[in-house]
């Protein structure tokens, strides 16, 4: 069995990879790697969201998780929509205000510099405090600056569960929701300074238990805060609802099952010098746990929302969902990941095609791995083969892709690829679905490399077209505005 692991792709994406000449001219242009992004879609993708809202009854804000990708493109498309963006620092701040955004639809998360932090409480952003002291200090610049009242989130973690024990991993970020008390008594002493819009979390988790336990969390805190006389009025529950990158289930299931054998020795090698996601062979039995992303799932994006949202409580046995009704609080969310489903794609030209002396081929693409962060997020999914002209004969071939980069480490993927066909030089490698974190967060200039260029690709009636994505605005190439 070939262990394909087959992308989902889905609408205008899927039309403009049906245009090879289109591909390989924008690579010819550009060079290799370049990013592709699809403003056009992001709308479309705020609006399942907000789908989801409406049929709990619920209001608030969409943040755009803005540390997913850092194309002004994307950036200027969500600005026109109604959602907001979650910047997580001082450049991300700037870039959200000269895209579009009012402060009314800006949340500043993240480690916060001084600077950060002035601008933040200077134009009017809520400010989503990740500590005490950040929220001390914050109203110590209101006042030394004679500002306005700054709207804050307080984010908490390290929540306790009632009745089954949920697992809770230990963050580095948020006030403990076990010792609120100090938080209250701040949050009082600075009333002139400090407007508590809510309290938040944001978990490094895709497993809905420990989600549903904290949004629990942090509606006690919210019921905290009322007692001692605090007017909150919303609940951020960060992101983390996902994508489903792949196209069959099955796949996926049958490439786990390949691995665990491969680690085990009972079938060749599926990734370079035996590494196991995880999973190690001592004596004979299986060890360690896979640790990849959930790269087929059922539940993600807005689905995944309306999911945790129709959680009971353990405490009160009722729907997560109705008791942020029943408050009247408003719901926050920061989806990043899922907010760019099918929004993106990164093109790497094929450079050399070549045996390793020991059975195994290996394609040298125009790009390296940090152009493409598959391994540093977990991610396995194949590319698309895009041929330069007649494409060579068919038939499954596995290669391991390399890198630009004079390291022994520089793998695409330390995944064996299946292709339908062995590539050739001049062919391109098209990886789908990637503008959520796995296209540009870790590109860097190593050995003088030039990282990826990044367009917009949009229609203009039944044609594509594509800018720079710093040139791109949502009335470029909207002509017919002008008649």
């Amino acid at each position: 069995m070939v262990p394909f692991l087959r992308p989902r792709v889905e609408g205008d994406l899927g039309s403009l990879l049906d245009d090879p000449a289109w591909l390989h001219q924008v690579v010819d242009a550009l060079g290799s790697p370049v990013n592709l992004v699809l403003p056009d879609r992001l709308a479309r993708n705020v609006a399942e969201f907000r789908d989801v809202y409406r049929a709990h009854h619920l209001s608030g804000g969409v943040y755009f998780a803005h540390k997913a990708n850092r194309s002004a493109a994307l950036t200027r498309a969500l600005a026109a929509t109604d959602a907001g963006i979650d910047v997580a620092s001082l450049g991300e701040l700037q870039h959200a205000l000269g895209a579009g955004f009012g402060p009314a639809r800006i949340m500043a998360t993240g480690p916060k510099s001084r600077e950060y932090l002035w601008l933040a409480a200077r134009t009017g952003v809520i400010v989503n405090a990740d500590s005490i002291d950040e929220l001390a200090e914050t109203a110590a610049l209101v006042t030394a600056y004679g500002l306005p009242r700054v709207r804050v989130m307080a984010r908490l973690s390290g929540f306790v569960t009632t009745g089954t024990n949920v697992m809770s991993r230990a963050s580095r970020f948020g006030i403990p929701a076990t010792g609120t008390a100090a938080l209250w008594d701040t949050l009082e002493k600075h009333r002139d300074q400090l407007d508590l819009h809510g309290v938040a979390y944001h978990l490094d988790t895709t497993g809905l238990p420990e989600k549903a336990a904290a949004l629990e969390g942090c509606l006690h805190a919210m019921d905290e805060a009322v007692q001692r006389g605090l007017r909150p009025r919303a609940v951020d529950i960060g992101g983390g609802f996902g994508i489903n990158y792949l196209d069959d289930e099955k796949q996926w299931e049958a490439w786990t099952t390949e691995l665990t054998g491969a680690v085990l020795g009972k079938r060749p090698p599926l990734t370079w010098n035996g590494h196991g996601y995880g999973l190690r062979n001592e004596a004979g039995t299986l060890r360690g746990a896979l640790s990849v992303y959930p790269a087929h799932r059922s539940v993600a994006g807005p689905v995944y929302l309306d999911r945790l949202l129709r959680t009971a409580s353990a405490a009160h046995r009722r729907p997560l969902g109705t008791l942020l009704l029943d408050s009247l609080y408003d719901l926050h969310t920061e989806p990043g990941r899922a907010l760019l489903d099918q929004c993106g794609a990164v093109l790497l030209r094929v450079e050399e095609v070549r045996g390793d002396g020991r059975g195994e081929t290996l394609v040298r693409v125009a790009g390296n791995g940090t152009d493409l962060g598959l391994e540093q997020h977990g991610v396995q999914m194949d590319p698309l083969l895009v041929s330069r002209g007649e494409p060579g004969p068919e038939g499954p071939a596995g290669v391991y892709l390399t890198g630009n980069l004079c390291l022994e480490a520089d793998f695409v993927t330390r995944r064996k690829i299946f292709l339908p066909r062995l590539p050739r030089v001049g062919d391109l490698l098209v990886f789908v679905n990637t503008a959520g974190y796995l296209m540009d967060f870790s590109a860097g200039h190593a050995l003088m490399q030039p990282t990826a260029r990044t367009i917009a690709a949009f229609r203009t009636g039944d044609d594509w077209r594509w800018c720079l994505d710093e040139r791109y605005w949502p009335v470029t190439g909207r002509e017919e505005i002008n008649g």
